[in-house]
């Protein structure tokens, strides 16, 4: 009987204590977090009322986003110097360890370059949605928490689904995180309702941002005859159409940044070339720099990896429309979706980053579900190119004859 007893209040007890953590999880866990980062009982409980004050939904934030640190900061700062204590000890010594920690914060920050983990995403960060068969939304984080609260996601200013309709949906979201990188993660619809009068929907955290510094360009399979042709001026006219025939040349696949081209016999990396050849009966321009070359001995044909530094923006259109509408819906989206985080970038003024060439493997492979670079698709003049073998002597900065 005695035992049952004890059971039952052991029961009760631990019950009690469940109740207590649910009731009191975030401030437990905002003091735990507090403590491993050397803060005293009494710096955490001012820190824990100013977030209360401030209105931070996620306290334990506070420990690593620079706005809420900051905004807690100039509370505390402006409230010290409305009371006259700023010149207590006990207030700048506080401030100091604040300021000390937002320095340790800020040179993590600068020395990880990015971020793990959707909970760093700030307030007002745009986001390009992808809902499967539904095409590309534009949304933006409302609030940062325990989940992620998000504007209704809207196409072309419209709402073509209702928040309720979002729920349990499946999403990829890329976004371009200012003086950073883009970024890229899936996540699940998780709720909706109100946001300070705005129509919202919640999204599930992820750990798994996936980092990227250039928008890759995608590449599609072809078989398309060219004309290629050695420059050797310094002084090029792009707008110059050769009349006469260069070295006959296949190329394999293709994207607005490069090429991978098939000549027959040794080629030569770092020459200056020049591409003419048609795309739905437009002549397609392209001037650029052979990168790298893959012999094949056994065959004697090279493979030129190709990086484009001019082409006409018209041409350029004509490329992309060729290469978008090879592409599988699910990669029309990821596509669509990469270049509106180009014009985010573009809005947030981010200049410099690393450039990332079309003969380094410039595939679209963020969440491993987007790469357009083995794609098949309708193919431009589909009879074999004559690529016979070629002499054994070649010249650097010069391609040897391809014979009819």
């Amino acid at each position: 009987m005695y035992i049952l007893i004890g059971i039952i209040i052991a029961i009760s007890i631990l019950l009690a204590l469940a109740g207590l953590y649910s009731v009191f999880k975030q401030r437990i866990e905002f003091y735990i977090t507090g403590f491993d980062q050397k803060f005293s009982l009494s710096d955490l409980n001012l820190l824990w009322s100013v977030a209360q004050i401030c209105d931070l939904d996620y306290p334990k934030a506070l420990f690593w986003s620079m706005p809420s640190l900051t905004k807690c900061m100039t509370h505390i700062t402006s409230q010290a110097a409305a009371n006259g204590t700023e010149n207590d000890p006990g207030t700048q010594a506080l401030i100091t360890k604040l300021f000390n920690y937002r320095t340790k914060l800020q040179n993590q920050t600068d020395e990880k370059k990015g971020v793990e983990s959707t909970m760093y995403l700030e307030k007002d960060q745009k986001l390009r949605i992808i809902l499967p068969g539904k095409g590309v939304f534009s949304s933006k984080i409302l609030n940062n928490g325990k989940e992620m609260i998000i504007s209704v996601p809207r196409q072309k200013d419209m709402i073509p689904l209702t928040a309720e309709e979002w729920v349990g949906k499946f999403v990829s979201v890329y976004l371009w995180r200012k003086g950073d990188a883009r970024y890229v993660f899936d996540s699940t619809v998780t709720g909706h309702g109100l946001f300070v009068g705005e129509s919202s929907i919640s999204l599930k955290h992820s750990s798994n941002l996936i980092r990227t510094q250039k928008r890759k360009a995608v590449r599609a399979k072809c078989e398309i005859k060219a004309n290629l042709y050695i420059i050797k001026s310094e002084n090029i006219d792009y707008n110059a159409v050769e009349t006469q025939n260069g070295y006959k040349c296949l190329i394999e696949d293709i994207s607005e940044s490069g090429a991978l081209i098939r000549i027959g016999g040794k080629g030569v990396s770092n020459v200056q070339i020049k591409l003419q050849f048609n795309i739905q009966n437009m002549l397609i321009i392209m001037f650029g720099v052979v990168r790298t070359v893959e012999y094949n001995e056994a065959s004697n044909q090279s493979l030129l990896h190709f990086e484009c530094i001019h082409l006409d923006q018209t041409m350029k259109n004509e490329v992309l429309s060729f290469v978008y509408n090879m592409l599988p819906d699910r990669e029309k989206e990821v596509y669509e979706a990469l270049q509106l985080t180009d014009t985010d970038e573009i809005e947030a003024g981010d200049e410099g980053l690393e450039n990332v060439t079309d003969g380094q493997q410039n595939d679209l492979t963020n969440d491993g579900t987007a790469s357009g670079q083995n794609q098949e698709g309708p193919q431009q003049d589909n009879t074999p190119v004559n690529l016979p073998p070629m002499p054994d002597s070649v010249t650097e900065g010069d391609f040897p004859s391809i014979e009819d």
